[in-house]
C-alpha cells in the first residue's frame, strides 16, 4: 500500500449499534457529552475504502458519520428505539 492511498476509520461494532444499546442499558436518552465519549471510545479498523465498502454491505446498513455523531444520532434514534422489540 502506498502512503497516497487513502485510509478511513470504520468502527467495530457500529456507532449506531454501540450508542443503540448504551441507550437501552441505561434506560434513557444519552446526552451529546455521552455520545461524543461513547464515539471516541470505540475501537476502530484503518480500511480502504472499497473494503469498507464491502463490510457495509455484509452488515446491511450505513454506520453514523463519526464527524456528525450527535447530530446523525438525533436523527436516527427514534426509528432505531421503535425498530427493535424490548428485550
Amino acid at each position: 500500500m502506498s502512503n497516497s492511498e487513502e485510509l478511513i476509520l470504520y468502527f467495530v461494532p457500529s456507532l449506531v449499534a454501540t450508542l443503540l444499546n448504551r441507550e437501552k442499558s441505561i434506560g434513557r436518552p444519552l446526552t451529546e457529552t455521552e455520545v461524543l465519549a461513547i464515539r471516541d471510545g470505540c475501537p476502530c479498523i484503518a480500511m480502504r475504502p472499497e473494503e469498507a465498502r464491502r463490510v457495509t454491505e455484509a452488515r446491511g446498513y450505513d454506520d453514523i458519520d463519526p464527524e456528525r455523531c450527535w447530530e446523525v444520532w438525533q436523527e436516527v434514534r427514534e426509528s432505531l428505539h421503535s425498530a427493535t422489540p424490548p428485550a
